[in-house]
């Protein structure tokens, strides 16, 4: 069986999919956006604050499913521009401190209205 995960602390899916999905003990959270929930429209600032946000968006959905970032075991990182990593990862690194999870970081031809970076992770309970 599958549960739906939802929580209003995070953007609503702007599409036919789920915040996140919770299968076998494994929490499959969708890319997330640097987008507010408040306002619908993503944060401002560059990089740094767009992932900052990102990362904000999968901390709220891994509450509505019981779990934090120590339960992660698998993100993906998509970025605008691979010149942005350094800058990215210096973010990243605060919410992953000790037994980081696997990673992937792309750089994309584009995202989502214009987005300079998307994060989505598979966690288990």
């Amino acid at each position: 069986m599958k549960q739906v995960i939802n929580t209003e602390k995070a953007p609503v899916a702007i599409g036919p999919y789920s915040q996140a999905i919770k299968a076998n003990g494994f929490v499959f959270i969708s890319g997330q956006l640097p987008v507010d929930p408040q306002t619908g429209e993503f944060v401002a600032g560059g990089v740094q604050e767009q992932t900052q946000k990102s990362l904000e968006n999968l901390q709220a959905i891994l509450a509505a499913a019981n779990l934090s970032f120590d339960h992660v075991v698998k993100t993906t990182v998509f970025l605008k521009d691979m010149n942005d990593f350094a800058t990215m990862n210096e973010v990243y690194a605060k919410y992953f401190t000790k037994d980081c999870p696997a990673r992937a970081c792309v750089q994309v031809a584009k995202l989502p209205k214009d987005a300079l970076v998307e994060i989505e992770l598979v966690a288990v309970e």
